[in-house]
């Protein structure tokens, strides 16, 4: 089809088949995570954040691109979740800008709000890195910018073109993904996203929310799966150890067999994913380019429901009324484990929001615990990088006097409020806050997904690793050993405080003894031992 402009209706199309294209490969997205934690969430996180969007528009049936493009992001700038997910907000924030009080755009203005949305995303990022989404964003907007095409599916499909060079070139622009063989999540979130606007206008696709839908009916998740018609049933994902030069004929060899497909090759690596009906016609000629690796096959109804209960979930988890008598001063925080959400209310916090590794919150979810709270100053203490921005989007649109303390962690959170004096003003506090920061170390204990190397560490997936300040300190087999590796890389001269929080993973019948090992070895510290009852992490440790 051709498009010399198009309206409202025609945006709605196009973002909507985004979006649940995005749904549907946010798994792969995961995956790409550098890092070999078990948190890679940048799809799951771009994905809420695109859904969040496109439900604000789901029943507003507008002709204006201009209207449509306004409310898609606002309902993305309050679903935001982690720094992929707000990068993605202000994206749409810059998109909207340039289409605003537009009934319908032409090929120019349409690229025009790219480079809105490229400029938007830039300076939303304090100190912007290369080779991650907003590289994609501007490629894209760049190659709209240059386009002379009058036709608007012809701009998108070199828009498309543009994102997957920039795509590929991301692990030039960054070492770790290269050392990783994997292209940039975000990117490649966004990427499917370009994909999915240009294949709905293209094909003419009159898209439905089904899946917004679904997540907020009482049916049944097996009954609310029936209403989707998949066309291909099975997600098909794959790693070929070949020449990644092939990638591009495999790409067309296999596209009459499915839809969502991504073919990334990369080096001598070829990472290939497609929904398909037979995985076995797909593999039999992937052979034929390279030795088979990873190979993961899915049937999307089954991974429809998975994803309702997870929704279901979430939708259960109300937050506690806050009394509402004015206090001078309130605080939010969020931590996975109610043992440590126990102690984080004992020490003074009135709202713990759920979340942290594996589940960010929302811009929506701070706002909703900000409007509950009767207080004239209110902190939010993240304790993840990953929520910060997030955290600080709530605070800035917020009608009341929000501060961000940038916690990483929970042992930092713990010693912010601690810290914390009920006398001083809220500049005062905010400073030593701020300062309390530096005080305190953190480490913990996870276990590593899939085989790596980092920072010249062979790393085996099920082996423990020991993490200080977010990166890699140790690897072991025994979370317990690793543990005390670790913390006793973190203890110097200056240290006389060790604080620990177990994991609901851990066996509780050896944590005394490991304690008691601790107060021998150490018997000038404080040894303080919670059983924080935290989901991946089977410690959670600090230094003070």
């Amino acid at each position: 089809m051709k498009y010399d402009r198009i309206n409202g209706h025609d945006f709605y199309n196009m973002v909507v088949n985004a979006s649940n294209r995005l749904l549907e490969e946010s798994d792969f997205v995961n995956a790409l995570n550098v890092f070999p934690v078990p948190d890679g969430d940048t799809g799951t996180n771009m994905s809420m954040t695109f859904k969040a969007a496109v439900k604000e528009i789901e029943n507003l049936n507008s002709e204006s691109i201009g209207e449509t493009s306004k409310k898609l992001a606002k309902g993305a700038l309050m679903g935001a979740r982690g720094n992929s997910g707000v990068i993605l907000s202000q994206i749409l924030r810059g998109i909207s800008k340039g289409l605003d009080g537009k009934d319908s755009v032409d090929s120019k203005e349409l690229a025009n709000a790219f480079v809105e949305g490229s400029n938007a995303a830039y300076k939303a990022v304090m100190r912007p890195t290369e080779g991650t989404i907003l590289s994609v964003i501007r490629a894209a907007s760049e190659g709209a910018m240059k386009s002379d095409k009058t036709d608007i599916v012809e701009l998108l499909s070199e828009i498309v073109v543009e994102a997957k060079i920039m795509l590929d070139k991301t692990p030039e622009l960054l070492p770790a993904l290269k050392k990783a063989k994997v292209v940039d999540s975000g990117g490649m979130g966004l990427y499917i996203i370009i994909q999915g606007m240009y294949d709905a206008l293209k094909d003419g696709i009159k898209a439905e929310i089904k899946d917004i839908a679904s997540s907020t009916s009482t049916k049944t998740g097996a009954a609310s799966t029936e209403e989707i018609d998949i066309k291909f049933g099975y997600c098909t994902e794959f790693i070929i150890l070949g020449d990644a030069a092939k990638a591009k004929a495999f790409q067309d060899e296999i596209e009459p067999l499915g839809d969502s497909m991504i073919v990334v090759g990369y080096d001598d690596v070829i990472k290939v994913h497609i929904h398909t009906n037979d995985p076995g016609l797909v593999l039999s000629k992937a052979v034929a380019v390279g030795e088979l690796s990873k190979i993961k096959i899915d049937n999307m109804r089954e991974e429809h429901r998975e994803l309702l209960t997870r929704e279901e979930a979430l939708a259960a988890d109300k937050a506690e009324e806050v009394e509402t008598e004015k206090k001078k001063f309130a605080f939010i925080s969020v931590a996975m484990g109610d043992g440590i959400t126990t102690v984080l209310k004992d020490l003074g916090i009135d709202y713990v929001i759920e979340g942290g590794q594996t589940m960010n919150p929302s811009t929506q979810d701070m706002m909703e615990c900000i409007s509950k709270l009767n207080a004239d100053h209110i902190f939010i203490l993240p304790n993840n990088k990953n929520i910060i921005m997030a955290a600080t989007q709530a605070a800035e649109i917020s009608d009341k006097d929000v501060r961000v303390i940038p916690t990483k962690s929970i042992p930092q959170a713990i010693t912010c409020i601690t810290m914390f004096n009920q006398e001083n003003s809220v500049d005062e506090n905010e400073a030593a806050l701020m300062e309390a920061l530096e005080l305190v170390k953190t480490g913990s204990v996870t276990y590593a997904v899939r085989d790596t190397e980092m920072d010249g560490i062979e790393i085996k997936e099920g082996n423990m690793l020991g993490l200080v300040e977010g990166k890699i300190n140790k690897v072991g087999e025994d979370y317990f050993e690793v543990a005390k590796e670790v913390l006793e890389s973190m203890i110097d001269e200056d240290s006389e405080l060790i604080t620990i929080f177990y994991g609901k993973d851990v066996d509780e019948s050896k944590v005394e003894d490991f304690i008691a090992e601790l107060e021998e070895k150490y018997e000038d510290f404080d040894v303080q031992c919670y059983k924080g009852n935290q989901p991946l992490y089977y410690f959670i440790m600090a230094v003070e």
